[in-house]
């Protein structure tokens, strides 16, 4: 069984996420989200609010495409995370070449630790390449409508989260 993971902090999970892991899942059996906790980014959701998110949002792309798609908390290193879950793939988004300039010094230092783990890049689809979780927020925390970047069900847990 061929098992990636597709690491982040989903904060919340778009469009651009979820054709990533949708692509993602022609590539392995498996694929592992990794739900970064990161404290210093402060997240607008509670880490088991996005893993919940995710599961929501995936589940009919699973039934699609018929691969296992699982969230997976994480606060290691990458490389120590897909060791954990048995990932011999770690696929990442890309928008960007801003977004290729810091991957590919993280690709390196991973390789270093573990050279048997392969980093694969998908790039987004046009459509979806300036889609960002930071911006997506920063939208709807200002009162744009952001219904072309998340699903219904993402846009209304973000009005709801910033009417509080």
């Amino acid at each position: 069984m061929r098992v990636g993971l597709y690491p982040g902090t989903f904060d919340p999970i778009t469009l651009g996420h979820a054709d990533i892991i949708r692509r993602a899942c022609s590539l392995v059996d498996r694929l592992v989200i990794g739900v970064a906790i990161n404290r210093d980014k402060g997240p607008l959701f509670s880490l088991e609010e996005r893993v919940a998110m995710i599961e929501a949002e995936c589940a009919a792309l699973a039934e699609q495409t018929g691969c296992e798609i699982v969230a997976h908390p994480f606060e290691n290193l990458l490389i120590h995370c897909a060791r954990d879950v048995g990932a011999s793939l770690i696929v990442r988004g890309l928008r960007a070449v801003a977004d290729f300039e810091y991957e590919y010094q993280m690709v390196g230092m991973n390789r270093a630790m573990d050279d048997s783990i392969e980093t694969v890049f998908l790039m987004a689809e046009a459509e979806h390449q300036a889609i960002a979780s930071k911006l997506v927020k920063e939208i709807a925390r200002l009162g744009g409508d952001v219904s072309g970047f998340v699903t219904p069900a993402v846009r209304d847990a973000l009005v709801e989260r910033l009417r509080k």
